[in-house]
């Protein structure tokens, strides 16, 4: 483990995050983990780490950080217009580092949430399998909460391996804010005309949204039926509670629940999502698993590139 970057300014929200903790999931723990799982996932691929090791999440300004031991890093996810000592870097490939080096991210151009990450994998708090940040519990990355100056983040010993780029036609498309769904458990509980303004309305993510979950303000909702009784939740539920105001759940979400879910966003929608900031309008549309399925794969061959 070697120290190899050393904060100057942490930026608005940027902790460290890697898949979560879904076998804890069972016990009333949140699963967590990086909220764009693809751009996570990517940026570890691009630096030879395995895809489940821990990164920096940077959310809508990113940190200014000096190079403390020469490294490899890639920046994904949101553009944060990324500059190594000023000069604009690339995303979505690997950059090579020397000490005394900065590496800054500015504010969103677009999307919400960059990644960071270092050949060798963050080494940071581990909490029930894993280092990612919850700060809800103060466990896990940095001591259990987001970056702040004068922080130092460590890395393992990276492998051997080159770095490499993900081709543009291969990033996921954060501008387009469709997100498709399938049904969820409770559909059957809209009424009709709530049923069609889900598909047919646009959505504005609220200012009141965090990490567990996104509250959408637009057509109120009418869910009909009995009560529901609480049930496990995943992330990408869509929830009706009795105001009407659906709430889409993110990394952090609780782990069970009562209102009805009637929609699911499915997991290739849900890096968009993920880039979603307060005020960005969305729509929803419907799709099959069969065409679910056939997304989640060309997610997965786009990534299967980075280890060919």
């Amino acid at each position: 483990m070697t120290d190899v970057l050393r904060v100057l300014e942490a930026g608005l929200l940027t902790t460290i995050q890697d898949v979560g903790r879904p076998q804890a999931v069972a016990s009333g723990v949140p699963p967590g983990g990086a909220m764009d799982r693809f751009a996570h996932s990517a940026a570890n691929l691009i630096v030879g780490n395995d895809r489940t090791a821990a990164t920096l999440e940077c959310t809508m300004r990113g940190p200014r950080l000096v190079v403390e031991q020469p490294c490899v890093v890639a920046v994904t996810g949101g553009d944060f217009d990324p500059r190594v000592n000023g000069e604009a870097a690339p995303m979505w490939t690997g950059v090579t580092l020397a000490p005394g080096d900065e590496l800054a991210l500015g504010r969103r151009r677009n999307g919400a949430r960059a990644y960071i990450a270092v050949a060798g994998g963050i080494v940071a708090d581990r909490w029930l399998g894993s280092m990612s940040t919850s700060l809800m519990t103060g466990r896990g990355g940095m001591h259990g909460r987001a970056l702040v100056e004068g922080d130092v983040i460590a890395a393992g010993a990276p492998v051997d391996a080159p770095a490499r780029s993900l081709a543009a036609d291969l990033q996921p498309r954060y501008e387009d804010h469709t997100l498709y769904v399938i049904d969820g458990p409770h559909i059957a509980m809209l009424s009709e005309e709530s049923r069609a303004a889900v598909f047919d309305s646009a959505f504005t993510v609220s200012h009141d949204s965090n990490r567990m979950g996104y509250r959408l303000d637009g057509p109120a909702l009418e869910t009909r039926g009995d009560e529901v009784l609480s049930f496990g939740l995943v992330a990408g539920s869509l929830q009706v509670p009795s105001g009407g105001r659906p709430i889409l759940l993110m990394a952090d979400h609780q782990t069970a629940g009562g209102y009805p879910v009637v929609a699911n966003v499915i997991s290739a929608s849900m890096s968009v999502a993920a880039q979603l900031a307060p005020g960005d309008e969305l729509r929803f549309a419907e799709t099959s698993i069969d065409a679910a399925l056939a997304m989640r794969a060309a997610q997965r061959a786009a990534l299967e590139f980075l280890t060919t």
